[in-house]
């Protein structure tokens, strides 16, 4: 189900939206700084940001209590290449289980009791989240 949510409008998120000015990672980290403060927000905890290994990357890896969310952040200046979301299809969600249970093998500070796949779209200080 996916969950809308806006920052603010000062002046300072409208300098970082001028998003013609941003590289990809530029944007791309914008994307995830907002999505990480939604997530901290809702009384979650952040593991990992941008962790990455010989396969890719993930995003952000959260916890809440015992349960662990893996979150793939796709942030957007325009539609015109389509929306975040639509950018997360199948094969990137197979490649994302890949690397989570490589993750949750290597690195995880505990054993989970459940481990959910989130999707977070951002364009411009619009955020929507789909919670699997």
């Amino acid at each position: 189900m996916p969950i809308a949510f806006q920052r603010g409008s000062g002046a300072a998120n409208r300098e970082q939206m001028s998003t013609s000015r941003f590289d990809p990672r530029k944007l791309g980290a914008y994307g995830e700084n907002l999505v990480t403060q939604w997530y901290l927000d809702r009384g979650y905890c952040v593991l990992e940001r941008n962790w990455r290994c010989r396969s890719g990357e993930l995003d952000i890896i959260l916890a809440k209590g015992r349960n662990v969310v893996i979150c793939e952040v796709k942030t957007r200046s325009s539609e015109r290449y389509g929306t975040p979301l639509e950018a997360v299809g199948p094969a990137k969600q197979r490649k994302l289980r890949r690397l989570a249970a490589q993750w949750l093998r290597e690195e995880a500070p505990f054993k989970p009791d459940s481990v959910r796949f989130d999707v977070a779209g951002v364009m411009g200080r619009q955020i929507q989240v789909v919670v699997s």
